[in-house]
C-alpha cells in the first residue's frame, strides 16, 4: 500500500509505502551496524537524545537498551508506531522535521540517514535549523554522511550479516546537483526498492551548510568522516 509520493519519490514491496518511498515492514526489519556504538562513544552517558527521522526505531532501540531517554521524530505514523512498541523510555513525536517546533532542547540532537543530503535545500536547511533550535547550550548535534563513493561505482551490493541484499542500482543526475538514486532490498521471502533525490556534498558544502544554520563541525567521529560532531557556533 502507498500513499501519495512526492515527486522523485517511490517504493514498491509489501507492507505501508511512506509518500518519502519507506516501506515500513523493510525499516523495521532491517540491521543496526555500529552506529550506536559511534553515538554512545561521543556523548554523555543517559543523555537525552532528539532522534529526527527516527523510522521504525531501527537505531532507537540499541540507544534504549543502552541507558539513554529518546524522543523520536518522524512524519509517518505507521513508522512512529513501530517505535512506540519499543516502550520504556521512549516517547513519539509526529512532525516533518523541518517543521518541528517542540518548545525544548536537549543534550543531544541526532540527524542520521544521511537526511542532510536531501535533494531539497529548503528541506535541508529547515532540517539543520531544526537541529540548532533544539539542541541545550552546552549540548551537540551528530550527523551521518553519506561516505565518498555513495552515488559512484554503481551498481554495487553487498549481504548483510542478517541475511538480506542490499544494492545501490543507479545514481542518475536529475539536475541542480541532485541525484535520483535507487536501492534495492533483496530478504529470502521479499524484496523491496526504494527511489530517492539525494544531493552529494564535499567536505566544505558539509560545513558551509552547518554555518548557514548557525551550526559548526567540533569533531568528525569517524575516519570516514560519515559522523560528525557539530555543536553551536555561537
Amino acid at each position: 500500500m502507498t500513499a501519495e509520493t512526492r515527486e522523485g519519490y517511490e517504493g514498491t514491496g509489501p507492507g505501508v509505502i511512506t509518500p518519502d518511498g519507506c516501506a515500513v515492514d523493510l525499516y523495521a526489519r532491517l540491521s543496526v551496524g555500529d552506529e550506536p556504538d559511534v553515538i554512545a562513544g561521543a556523548i554523555p552517558a543517559g543523555a537525552h537524545i532528539l532522534e529526527l527521522g527516527s523510522g521504525a526505531g531501527r537505531v532507537t532501540r540499541p540507544l534504549l537498551e543502552r541507558g539513554f531517554r529518546v524522543t523520536a521524530v518522524d512524519e509517518s505514523a505507521e513508522m512512529l508506531g513501530k517505535v512506540s512498541e519499543l516502550g520504556g523510555r521512549v516517547r513519539t513525536v509526529r512532525s516533518p522535521i523541518e517543521e518541528l517546533d517542540l518548545g525544548e532542547r536537549f543534550e543531544v540532537v541526532m540527524l542520521a540517514s544521511f537526511l542532510v543530503h536531501s535533494g531539497d535545500v529548503s528541506v535541508r536547511r529547515g532540517m539543520l535549523r531544526a537541529c540548532r533550535a533544539h539542541v541545550a547550550d552546552g549540548g551537540c548535534v551528530l550527523i551521518q554522511r553519506e561516505g565518498a563513493d555513495y552515488h559512484t561505482n554503481l551498481p554495487r551490493e553487498r549481504v548483510d550479516p542478517g541475511g538480506y541484499t542490499v544494492r545501490i542500482v543507479s545514481a542518475v543526475p536529475v539536475g541542480d546537483g541532485v541525484n535520483e538514486v535507487r536501492a534495492e532490498y533483496v530478504f529470502p521471502d521479499a524484496t523491496w526498492t526504494q527511489t530517492f533525490r539525494a544531493r552529494p556534498l564535499t567536505k566544505e558544502q558539509f560545513e558551509d551548510a552547518l554555518g548557514e544554520a548557525g551550526l559548526r563541525v567540533e569533531k568528525y567521529l569517524t575516519e570516514d568522516g560519515t559522523w560528525v560532531r557539530a555543536v553551536s557556533a555561537d
